[in-house]
Formats: structure tokens, sequence, C-alpha cells
């Protein structure tokens, strides 16, 4: 027995690994107390930064500390001491659950070090020097270990001078027993890419498999999971417009939804938020939690966040991390950090398990709202057009020739009209059923004043004077500048609903910019052949037969083009 104790108390130091972070008997030479082992010479591949060369008195520095995303540290031991100096100087903060505070020569928090199954190629703390006593030159001070066997030790930071003044103290504040009451620190964040997706982490994104690295139109959000288990690194990057959004869901419908927001705030920084969807009404907001390692950016025009947290997710009857939920992404406007209604939204076909890396394919836009842009579409670029062109141009083609006790080009005008106005209506009814409230944007806006003014037009038209009348000019010149009205804001509703499902190369706009362009063309061929027309003082019954005949060719050729845009368009939003 005697023996046992002695070879216990022998190898005592031989068996302290320091996975929890206390490491407190390396505070003076920053060794780690490995039995055996020595430190690298190489140069190491971390490095110990500060945000600033000068500080004030009670001022916060912030302190990063940081390597390659290919290789991340899993322990570490920072200081700040008085150059020339073995002398802890200041005291740290640090966000919760990222870290754990240490004293060192007896000053509280005078270190900091990792938790149990740290993980991370990149983690910042602040350092705060003390309000009267801390006037000298500082220099930050830190061991990394990469694994078992290999570790740096004195890895140093910049000089940072003091200089005169006072600073305020900012929003964390020390207590004395060690904990951290720290608002979530971020920093300018690195490019978020789709490197390893599928292979360390799970990705989402529209369009699909883009690269938030190469295309700044790319959505794009990921999960990797911790070597442990126990925590989650996100990351989401979008084109800015006010915030963009991600969530977990039991289904595919907003509702009990467990969401992490990128927005910015009143000061204009990106931030994280954290949310609950209960239903079709503003998200709860919810504490951040265990929330570390936050990184945030807005530059050219594109948010981005990426973070690291320890909190499960929870939704109502399902929780944890192995468990299969439904993706979604939003994006919308903000107001000073309140989300609003978001103009679109992307869900995941299936369920996904975050801790299987995969890439997340997306169910793309719902079958009702290609429906809805489909009607829209054929009513406001074929048969709208078509009954327009046969009210100026054809009302000569085939002379004499009655139906229904009224004229040929009477007839045709009315059907397609009427078919217009139907498909107008049965989209309009169509989204709204879909959507259940009112989106913002332009689209919205557009899409109802065309539904207005189309469902009135029919109904002015049926309560027309006769042809003989002397007041018939005031209908003849305003059914014409309201049909003109619709057709145009037709047109804008059309681009901005293109816009809202296209993919990142542009190629519905494109196509619908040649669509318009092809009718604008001959729109413009048949105005100058009937100036023209008009024009000729004496024509003969063969020569007005000739240039209907002329106008029939032309718009006759013009849908044969306008049928070949339509299918295109047709096609890709089917494929959206």
């Amino acid at each position: 027995m005697d023996l046992l104790v002695l070879l216990l108390l022998c190898t005592a130091p031989l068996i302290r690994g320091y996975r929890s972070g206390l490491v407190i008997d390396s505070c003076e030479d920053m060794t780690s107390h490995y039995s055996g082992l020595s430190a690298q010479t190489a140069p190491s591949p971390f490095t110990v930064t500060t945000e600033q060369r000068r500080y004030r008195l009670g001022e916060d520095v912030k302190v990063e500390l940081q390597g390659p995303a290919s290789t991340p540290f899993t322990g570490f031991l920072l200081e700040a001491i008085e150059v020339g100096s073995e002398t802890p100087v200041g005291s740290f903060a640090i966000p919760a659950g990222a870290a754990k505070l240490l004293s060192c020569n007896q000053r509280p928090n005078s270190a900091v070090s990792h938790t149990s199954g740290f993980n991370s190629s990149y983690i910042q703390v602040t350092w705060r020097s003390e309000p009267s006593r801390d006037i000298k030159t500082v220099q930050f001070r830190a061991s990394f270990v990469q694994n078992s066997t290999t570790f740096w030790v004195n890895v140093t930071s910049p000089v940072l001078t003091f200089t005169n003044g006072r600073a305020a103290r900012s929003a964390g504040s020390l207590t004395g027993n060690g904990s951290t009451q720290l608002a979530p620190l971020v920093k300018s964040a690195r490019s978020i890419s789709s490197a390893n997706c599928g292979v360390t982490k799970v990705c989402f994104s529209h369009p699909a498999s883009c690269d938030p690295a190469v295309s700044s139109s790319c959505y794009f959000m990921s999960a990797m999971m911790s070597s442990n288990g126990t925590a989650v690194q996100y990351e989401m990057t979008g084109p800015y417009e006010g915030y963009i959004a991600f969530g977990f869901s039991d289904d595919q419908r907003m509702g009990n939804d467990d969401i992490y927001v990128c927005v910015t705030d009143s000061s204009g920084q990106a931030v994280v938020q954290h949310m609950y969807s209960t239903g079709r009404t503003t998200p709860q907001a919810r504490p951040l939690g265990n929330v570390y390692n936050v990184t945030t950016s807005l530059q050219n025009n594109v948010i981005s966040c990426s973070f690291t947290t320890t909190d499960i997710i929870s939704i109502q009857g399902t929780s944890g991390f192995s468990q299969s939920y439904y993706f979604m992404f939003v994006h919308g406007r903000s107001s000073n950090g309140q989300i609003q209604k978001h103009s679109a939204d992307f869900v995941s076909t299936t369920k996904m398990d975050i801790s299987t890396p995969v890439v997340v394919s997306n169910s793309g836009f719902p079958d009702i709202i290609k429906a809805h842009g489909s009607l829209m579409l054929i009513a406001w670029m074929t048969t709208g057009s078509l009954g327009m062109m046969v009210a100026r141009y054809l009302k000569k083609m085939a002379k004499g020739t009655r139906m229904c006790d009224k004229d040929l080009w009477f007839v045709v005008h009315v059907g397609v009209m009427c078919m217009t106005v139907a498909a107008t209506i049965i989209a309009f009814i169509l989204v709204f059923s879909h959507a259940r409230d009112w989106s913002g944007g332009a689209h919205p806006v557009l899409g109802c004043l065309v539904m207005i003014l189309s469902f009135f037009q029919p109904i002015v038209a049926m309560l027309r004077c006769g042809p003989q009348h002397h007041l018939r000019y005031l209908f003849n010149t305003s059914h014409f500048l309201n049909a003109v009205i619709i057709k145009s804001l037709a047109v804008a509703a059309i681009f901005t609903g293109l816009g809202l499902i296209d993919s990142s190369d542009g190629w519905l706009m494109k196509v619908m910019g040649g669509f318009l362009a092809w009718e604008a063309l001959f729109y413009i061929m048949l105005e100058i052949h009937n100036g023209r027309n008009k024009h000729t003082d004496s024509a003969t019954v063969e020569l007005e037969s000739e240039l209907v005949k002329i106008d029939g060719l032309l718009i006759g050729l013009f849908f044969l083009g306008n049928i070949c845009f339509l299918v295109a368009l047709l096609v890709g939003i089917g494929e959206r």
C-alpha cells in the first residue's frame, strides 16, 4: 500500500493534461508542464494581435488569438505583462462559455485559458487596464496547444504603449468571482466560402451550390459541429437588404422555428440575434445564450455573420444537435435592428441533421408562386399584347366579317382581353392565398395597381357611349391611356417579381429584357407603317389590302418571337 501511494505521488505531474484549462502553475513561464515534451522551435502559426497600439487608463483593448482556418488550436493561455517584467497587469473579460479566467500571481482575472473541448482557430477577449496603476508599456503573451504533443510558448503581441487620458468603461463589467457580463465581441468577418461543404460542414445556399466567396448575390449558411459534439460553428452571408436569417423547423412553413439573425443595429454594425418564431407574427427575441467567437461584416453590400454556440437547437417537440430539421433561410429589411417582414425565403426539400456534413438542397419556390408568375407573364406579355395590337392595327383585317353581330377584330380583342383580366385575377388570388399577408417591396404595390386598373377597364368599356356620341373621344382616349398605364405597371411588376426568384447570373432578367425589346421593336415598326398609311390620301382597295397584310405579317412575326421568349421564361420559372 505504501508503495502504491509513493508511485501516485511521483507520477502525479505526468498525468496533468489541463483539458479543463486550469493551468495556473504555467503562469510564470507559460510552459505546458507535460513530462518529456518541449515547445516547438519553429515559428508559431498562431498569432496574438490587438486592434490598437496605445491604451489609456481604464480602457478596454480587444485581443485576438488566431491561426489558419485549417489549423485550429485546442488550448491556450494568455497574459498581459509589463515589458521587462514577468508581472501580469490588468484584467480580462471574456464572452460567456468561450474561455476561463484565471488568477496568476494572486491577481484576479489576470489570465485567460481554454475550456474543456475547446477547438477553434480564433477567439477574441477583452483586456482592461487598471484605472490608476497600470501606467506602463504592456505586451500580451500566449501559449498555444495544437495537439497533445505540439505546442508553442511565449508567442507575443506588438507592444502596447500608455497614453495620457482616461477612458470610459465599456459595456462589459468584471465581477469579483471571475464571472463576466459582456456583450458579444465582434470583428470583421473573414471570407465565408463553400469550401468543405459536405465534407466537414452542412451547407445550404440559394442559388443551389453557389459560393459566397465568388458571387456576391449568393445567400449561404453553414453549420460545422465540433469534434466533441458540444458546439456548432454557424456562418451566414448574403446581399445586404437589412438582415439575413436562418432557422430550423419541424415543417416547411413559418412557425415554431429556432432562428439566428444577422442584422444591422442602430449604429450600422452587423450583430447576431437569437429569435423564436411562433407563427406569422414577428419572431420573439431570445437571449443570445452561450455564443462566442462572433465575427461580423458589412462590406460591398454583403452582410456576413459567423459564431460558435453550445446552445442546442430547440423547437416545440424536438431539441438537440443530432435531430433532423428543415433548414430555412430568409432575408428582408430592418429598421434600427428590428427585422421586418421577409421579402423572400428558401426552405430545404427534406429534414437534415447538422451533425452529418452534407450539401442541403433547396426546395425552390412553391408551385403556387410559380403559377402566379406564369399567369401574370402570359397575361401581360402575350394575351394582353395580342388584344392591344388587334384593336390598334388590325381593324381593317377581315373587313365585313362579323361574329355575334360584332366586327371580328372587336370579338377577338374582347375575348383575349377578358382572358388577360381573368388570368390577372387568378394570379392575384393565388399569391395572396399563399402569403396571407402583405410583403414589403415594390412588387406587391405594382401588382395591386395592375389588378385594380385591369378590373375596372372592362367595366368602364361596357358603360361606354355609342360610336357617334359627341363625347366618344373621351372614352377612346381614357381607354387607350389606361391600357398603356396597365401595361407599363405590369411590365414593372414582372421585372420586380423575376428579380425575387432570379439566379445569381440574372438569366431571367436578361431574357425578360430581350422579351420587352422585341415587343418594343415591333410596336415601333407598326407605328411607322401605320403613320405612312395615314399620309396616303387616295389609297386604292388593293393598296389598302396590301398594307393590312403587311400589318398582319408583322404581328404574326412578332408573336412567333413572343412565344419563344414566353416558353423560355416559363421554363426558367419552373426550374426555380
